[in-house]
């Protein structure tokens, strides 16, 4: 991976914004995508070139930047646990619906943070499930990434007919900016009827627009290269194994854990049923990326807010009662919460073992 982002600046701007190498990228990253969203114009052969470096392509035969002259080409960075790059993927598959026909190649390039995510069956099952059906470059060498000097999750690069750069934009948001740059190139490329008109989307679950206005939460992750504010007596050990308690009290984003746990440096392994994660949060959505540490296996668990049953405020990947099923490495979204938000203390207890945890977001 491309080097991460200074440690002081990411926690300045926010860290559910701004976090690593490349940076998971929202609304904490403001001023940045501000100074970085505006339409450019500059030669762009070595990183469409690039794109011959792919490891592997689902959903189209190799793209090549010579078969690609004449057509307004949309390349999206993402990575498929990413809660930012999801919020935009309803507009990113809209755009490539309403424009296929008119002369929009939309390129996913799927550069992963996570270990789990170079596995091409798991990319694959992702873009399935996710309704992702535009080409996909898979770049688990990172090398599409270098050779656009990308650094965050969601980065979106427009391309006019005459392969020269025109528009970026980094993070969420700016949908109708983005759009309207599409038409515009479209139209430049002799394409005629193109309307004005801009996508509406219906964006549900873990895709529907964060509340920004009560999200005090940044991300975290679990793994001890870049987790912070963890908070079960006694600190971590290093991937070893020990057996961890839950403090009486957690601060505002501060973690604990409680069982027998490993914490290694991309995550945190469960060894024994009954293990625990606790956080105390504010948002109105509370994500994890989790997955059974053993590929064919599953886990059990059971999500508490307060102590209790989040009834209403349970997710998509939970029932009322709080009951649901690890099965695939992926983000599960565990609350949604109704108003008011408020401080609330989080906690998820696993009834089997063999769970590896990865990171909290929120939104």
């Amino acid at each position: 991976m491309s080097d991460h982002i200074n440690h002081e600046r990411r926690r300045l701007l926010g860290g559910a914004a701004m976090t690593v190498a490349g940076a998971r990228l929202g609304v904490f990253g403001a001023a940045v995508q501000r100074m970085t969203s505006a339409a450019v114009q500059r030669p762009v052969e070595g990183e469409l070139a690039s794109l011959g470096n792919a490891t592997e392509w689902l959903n189209s035969p190799p793209l090549t930047a010579a078969g690609l002259r004449g057509k307004v080409v949309l390349i999206n960075f993402w990575t498929y646990t990413c809660i930012n790059w999801l919020r935009t993927l309803p507009y990113t598959r809209a755009w490539a619906e309403k424009y296929k026909n008119q002369g929009l190649v939309v390129i996913g390039v799927h550069t992963p943070e996570f270990a789990f995510e170079r596995n091409v069956e798991n990319v694959r099952r992702a873009a399935t499930d996710l309704g992702v059906d535009y080409a996909i470059a898979v770049d688990n060498d990172h090398a599409i990434w270098r050779a656009f000097r990308n650094q965050y999750w969601p980065a979106l690069y427009l391309v006019d007919a005459q392969g020269q750069m025109r528009h970026r934009h980094f993070g969420e948001g700016d949908y109708e900016q983005s759009e309207m740059m599409i038409q515009r190139l479209l139209t430049n490329a002799g394409v005629l009827g193109i309307s004005n008109e801009l996508v509406s989307v219906d964006a549900r679950g873990a895709e529907a627009a964060a509340d920004w206005g009560s999200l005090k939460s940044p991300e975290n992750y679990l793994g001890y290269e870049r987790t912070e504010n963890f908070a079960s007596p006694g600190g971590a050990v290093l991937d070893k194994r020990r057996v961890y308690a839950t403090p009486a009290r957690l601060g505002l984003n501060h973690w604990a854990l409680s069982g027998d746990w490993t914490v290694k440096k991309q995550s945190t392994v469960l060894h024994k049923p009954d293990g625990r994660i606790d956080c105390r949060f504010h948002a109105r959505d509370l994500h994890l990326v989790m997955g059974p540490a053993a590929p064919g296996t599953s886990v059990r668990f059971r999500v508490l807010i307060d102590g209790e049953p989040p009834g209403a405020a349970h997710g998509i990947d939970v029932d009322d009662q709080g009951n649901g099923l690890v099965r695939e490495q992926r983000l599960y979204q565990l609350i949604r919460q109704p108003p008011p938000i408020a401080d609330r203390q989080f906690g998820i207890e696993f009834l089997d073992s063999g769970v590896e945890a990865f990171a909290f977001t929120f939104g």
